[in-house]
């Protein structure tokens, strides 16, 4: 190895690959990449305005909502330099240190979505089976608990690996093999002993995603009983309905991971397309589609909207 080669190697610049083989597609993958975008910053907001200027919506279930949308609106903003970057013919290279807080955030805001999602289960699960008790239950004092603790979870639990791989030695060729940087594509680039963040990352996402899908497919069983101790049909139903929102952005939410863990795990002969894809849909598939759901299945915030829009035109 020739030592300018060496040097490029062992360098803190790391390439984003993007989509392997497109390269001439990409001015007609940068539209509809740049209307996702778009549709995500505008529902999020949106989402996020009707919430705060009605007062009627100041309630726990909606506080929780909008702080998933800015969760969402955050997971739009830590990526779209690099992919639209990319797509746009601006540059492919990222720093260390930059790659790495883009991976502090992406994580943290995905362990921070799951949270969030936890809590609006326990909402659900307290809206149904404790009616009586709901306002005693979750305060105002309670919910800012919630969020407080929802936020140091997912800022603190993280750090640990994050601040190691700032100090690994990095000396196979810096091709990352996404639009954007993960801890786990960052980690196959190291010489290092990387032992501890993969444990430490497994350890992560067993006591995170995986406890929390646990716990909210556990408070769905208690609902589920409870809607079926009532006597009327109609009842029944209208339970269910205030549930469909959350049943959809905890799909939305847990299926892309799956799916991306499905694509690593046993995907391996598969095209580096379907995993790059993969990827994109896992970071902006819930951002974009959780406004829309919300929109769409809540009708205090979808007549919020129609007021709104019929007071525009």
């Amino acid at each position: 190895m020739t030592a300018s080669s060496a040097s490029i190697i062992n360098s803190s610049i790391f390439i984003l690959i993007g989509f392997p083989g497109l390269d001439q597609c990409y001015p007609w993958f940068s539209i509809p990449f740049s209307s996702i975008y778009a549709m995500v910053f505008l529902g999020n907001c949106m989402v996020l305005y009707v919430i705060w200027t009605e007062p009627s919506l100041h309630q726990p279930m909606f506080y929780f909502l909008a702080l998933l949308a800015l969760t969402d609106l955050c997971m739009g903003l830590s990526t779209v330099h690099t992919v639209l970057g990319i797509l746009w013919g601006f540059s492919q290279e990222i720093g260390l240190d930059a790659c790495i807080a883009q991976i502090y955030f992406v994580h943290c805001l995905f362990c921070t979505e799951s949270g969030v999602l936890l809590a609006m289960a326990f909402d659900r699960f307290t809206a149904i089976c404790n009616p009586l008790r709901y306002t005693s239950i979750l305060t105002n004092s309670r919910v800012i608990h919630f969020v407080v603790t929802i936020l140091m979870r997912s800022t603190l639990s993280i750090l640990p690996v994050i601040i190691r791989l700032k100090f690994f030695h990095y000396c196979h060729p810096h091709n990352l093999s996404h639009s954007f940087c993960l801890h786990q594509d960052l980690l196959w680039l190291a010489s290092s002993d990387i032992r501890f963040n993969s444990l430490y990352a497994l350890t992560l996402v067993i006591c995170t995603l995986l406890l929390d899908a646990v716990l909210i497919l556990t408070s769905y069983v208690f609902i589920l009983r409870t809607v079926l101790s009532i006597a009327s049909w109609e009842g029944r139903l209208k339970s269910l309905q205030t549930c469909v929102s959350h049943i959809c952005a905890v799909l939305v939410f847990y299926v892309p991971i799956i799916g991306l863990t499905m694509v690593h795990r046993f995907g391996k002969h598969l095209s580096p397309l379907v995993h790059v894809l993969m990827g994109s849909i896992y970071i902006l598939f819930p951002p974009l589609m959780n406004p829309v759901i919300y929109s769409v299945k809540t009708q205090q915030i979808r007549g919020r909207m129609k007021k709104w829009f019929s007071l525009k035109l």
